[in-house]
């Protein structure tokens, strides 16, 4: 148990440092309209960044949602909406990534 919580910090943490890249790359672009030179390799590799850790966020999410889903839908099969809805719930994590990845 102690691994995962490890983990999720660490995908916290890596989270929080594409956002700031991507947030001091659009700031900068924003803030002086006079500089010529955009470093479109640093946009470039925070919106894969942030792609990436979508995607890794989704999958973490969906493993424990889909578990738990399959267990209400053994004990009780009338709930197998409810348990799909669940588990395609998470993919919308990944839209907010594609949406980093074409705003740069």
């Amino acid at each position: 148990m102690k691994n995962r919580k490890t983990m999720t910090g660490m995908t916290a943490l890596l989270g929080l440092f594409s956002f700031a890249m991507v947030a001091t790359v659009v700031s900068a672009a924003e803030g002086d309209a006079a500089a010529t030179s955009y470093n479109w390799d640093a946009a470039k590799l925070g919106a894969g960044i942030a792609l990436g850790l979508a995607g890794v966020g989704t999958g973490i999410s969906q493993g424990q949602i889909g578990a738990a889903a399959v267990g209400m839908i053994a004990e009780d099969g009338s709930k197998f909406v409810t348990g799909l809805i669940f588990t395609a719930l998470p993919e919308t994590i990944v839209l907010f990534g594609f949406l980093a990845l074409f705003l740069l």
